[in-house]
């Protein structure tokens, strides 16, 4: 799986190695306790309707980017620090990926995760 940007005509992967948070056990978890995530990583979180979907960094002790998609467009956009941080959007998918992972992303975009 990966995950792909497409803007302005182009398209760039963020992540070449996906995985996705299905579960209840798997989407309370996220990032949590891990020391860190590789360069290509993202976490993917789908849900089954647009929702407010709040994410936080607690026990998180590395930055990460944040996106909240609905059908596949950005909604919101926002680095998340490490323990601290928290972010609010509507979305019905959620992705987190390295810092920094997210940059020349736009509110608006699509980003999309496919099967390869």
């Amino acid at each position: 799986m990966r995950v792909v940007h497409e803007a302005d005509g182009t398209e760039r992967a963020l992540a070449t190695d996906v995985e996705i948070a299905d579960g209840i056990v798997s989407q309370g978890l996220g990032l949590m306790f891990r020391r860190s995530v590789p360069d290509g990583y993202a976490i993917v979180f789908p849900f089954s309707r647009v929702s407010k979907r709040g994410l936080h960094m607690v026990f998180v002790p590395f930055d990460i980017d944040a996106l909240w998609l609905v059908d596949g467009r950005v909604q919101a956009r926002k680095r998340l620090s490490a323990w601290t941080g928290y972010g609010r959007a509507e979305a019905d998918t959620v992705v987190e990926l390295p810092a920094e992972a997210a940059e020349g992303v736009a509110v608006g975009d699509t980003v999309r995760v496919e099967r390869v």
